[in-house]
């Protein structure tokens, strides 16, 4: 049987507690976020916490690249990996992700976009491989959050794709440049 967990608010304190029962025993944690709460009772019931990590300082972003071509499945181990495990880019760590190449990184960059081109740049002019992938499931979900936010992320993982599949179908990525710049003229969307 699993653990089930409830989180809530009061109101006075703006404290949260976070109540977890797996049927024999009930553990109740209070703390200042409903994550810290729940992760206090997952770690009463001898279970690994999530806790999400610190904020990075201004002008830093935090992301998940992962190489996922359109063509092919290569694996984790594939050898075309091996420069780029026995040296990733500053501020990136190896990490197979769902049997994919992937890297978690931490970049200076003004924005995401910036942080995350600057990324795939200098692993194509030193590998050889154009990562296609941020790690994003669901492309239809959005956010207007900011240029640092999910929504942020989801832009990028288009563009990744486009920058991939674009150069198969024939388009140059001066192409791409281009046919962005012409749907983005004129009056704001509604």
């Amino acid at each position: 049987m699993g653990i089930s967990f409830t989180t809530r608010r009061d109101g006075d304190s703006g404290r949260w507690t976070a109540v977890g029962d797996d049927g024999e025993r009930t553990e109740i944690r209070t703390a200042d976020t409903a994550v810290e709460a729940t992760a206090q009772v997952y770690e009463a019931f001898g279970l690994e916490a999530f806790r999400p990590p610190p904020p990075l300082p201004p002008g830093w972003q935090r992301f998940t690249l992962i190489h996922c071509p359109v063509m092919g499945r290569p694996g984790f181990d594939d050898p075309r990996y091996a420069g780029l495990k026995a040296q990733p880019p500053q501020g990136c760590t190896v990490e197979d992700i769902g049997g994919y190449f992937g890297l978690r990184c931490e970049r200076p960059g003004a924005r995401l976009l910036d942080a995350v081109a600057d990324t795939c740049r200098e692993i194509r002019a030193e590998h050889g491989l154009l990562m296609t992938d941020l790690g994003i499931e669901k492309l239809w979900e959005w956010s207007a959050d900011g240029t640092d936010g999910w929504g942020a992320e989801i832009v990028g993982q288009l563009l990744l794709m486009a920058a991939e599949r674009g150069p198969r179908l024939g388009y140059s990525g001066d192409d791409l440049v281009q046919f962005l710049r012409t749907v983005t003229r004129g009056r704001e969307p509604r």
